[in-house]
């Protein structure tokens, strides 16, 4: 049952669940179909995660992407779908149609629950311009769906007028209180509080939540740089990030440093740039490939063009900004009563290589037990791949 993603505790649980929505939305989802057929994908070998096709996320712009069963020509339900926020007149906007948005409220509900804390605890702000001019934004569906949920009569939206905010804001100083923001409002507002000389009564109860967004309308820098940015000006460390897009059903969110975690039925996984149905191994940059079991009804699989990393402790992050080499990336096979191997070749002959000692070559040919805890991994967002400079690493989508 799709209600079941959200009670996942366990890897296999998590694994089983991912192999039966492939095998559902390949039957029910033509688009998906279509494209794994092109790529020759024999469903009878996808017995494990990393051998599930990911659609490239451009599907949406021009394709419907939804679940035969809900095709609304066929039906006289209504037509509900998310639409993204176009920079240009001309540029053509993903369209994510929506089959059952009990799907998104439970997902946004269970996310912030696990990360934040229960909504009916807060007072929520939106500083989200664009957004709120989209009738169509999954963003702006979100925030209404967690002020209804809070309840609380201070709830609202605000556009360009910086004055009520601040004086707001002000008011609600002792409050409980998440500002949830696009990165170029929130920038707009302290522009605002510098220009004029305003001063915001700091508190540790109020919360920024960035939700990305430049889109080209401020200068372009790094998330840290902007979360340090957030932190002197509105006098608080409880600047959080949420990821998300248009695409998805789930969110992840950063609690800081720009490290990301993803609920049990969201998972991050990082694609070789140059090499789409490759991955490279944590630490290293590569492309965002996303599973979102909440997209039951269009694709739980997902390939971004947004540029990321797997974070698993400090030690790998002073690698990854370090170390440069490549490395082969691991192969997974099973053996004759299936249980999970890593399959290290000539491990022993390339110790150096890997980082391993016997004792931890050993420790990895160990089959994989049926209850192993939840694998989800931490990750960063670095920015997007395109034929545009990121971090001094030009790159291109094949």
């Amino acid at each position: 049952m799709i209600e079941d993603i959200f009670h996942i505790k366990s890897e296999t649980d998590f694994q089983q669940k991912c192999l039966e929505t492939f095998r559902y939305q390949y039957q029910n989802i033509e688009v998906y179909r279509k494209f794994c057929d092109y790529l020759k994908i024999n469903t009878n070998e996808i017995d494990e995660v990393e051998k599930i096709p990911f659609l490239p996320i451009e599907t949406f712009k021009n394709h419907l992407v939804l679940d035969k069963v809900f095709d609304f020509a066929q039906t006289d339900k209504p037509v509900n779908f998310f639409q993204s926020s176009g920079t240009t007149q001309i540029q053509t906007r993903s369209k994510h149609f929506i089959a059952d948005f009990s799907l998104y409220e439970e997902s946004i509900y269970k996310s912030f629950e696990q990360f934040i804390g229960k909504p009916e605890d807060f007072i929520f702000i939106g500083l989200l311009p664009n957004y709120s001019e989209n009738p169509h934004s999954s963003l702006i569906y979100m925030v209404d769906f967690l002020m209804k949920k809070s309840g609380k009569p201070e709830n609202g939206y605000f556009l360009y007028n910086h004055k009520e905010l601040l004086e707001l804001l002000n008011k609600l100083n002792d409050k409980k209180v998440i500002l949830f923001g696009v990165s170029f409002a929130l920038l707009d507002f302290l522009d605002f509080l510098h220009s004029n000389a305003q001063t915001l009564k700091f508190s540790n109860a109020l919360t920024i939540i960035e939700t990305g967004g430049m889109k080209g309308r401020k200068e372009e820098m790094t998330k840290d740089e902007l979360l340090k940015i957030f932190k002197k000006g509105f006098g608080t460390e409880r600047i959080f990030s949420e990821y998300s897009m248009t695409e998805l059903l789930s969110q992840a969110y950063s609690l800081g440093e720009n490290i990301y975690e993803t609920p049990n039925w969201m998972r991050v996984l990082i694609r070789n740039a140059e090499d789409p149905f490759s991955y490279v191994e944590d630490g290293r940059n590569g492309a965002i490939n996303i599973i979102d079991l909440a997209n039951r009804h269009s694709c739980s699989f997902i390939a971004t063009q947004d540029l990321g990393r797997i974070i698993n402790n400090p030690e790998i992050l002073r690698d990854a900004q370090n170390d440069k080499n490549d490395f082969e990336v691991p192969r997974f096979a099973r053996n004759d009563d299936n249980d999970l191997f890593l399959e290290l070749e000539n491990a022993r002959n390339d110790k150096e290589k890997f980082g391993f000692e016997d004792e931890s070559v050993k420790m990895l040919r160990e089959p994989q037990h049926d209850k192993t805890p939840i694998q989800n991994k931490r990750f960063q967002v670095l920015g997007r791949i395109d034929h545009s400079d990121i971090r001094g690493c030009s790159l291109l989508v094949s």
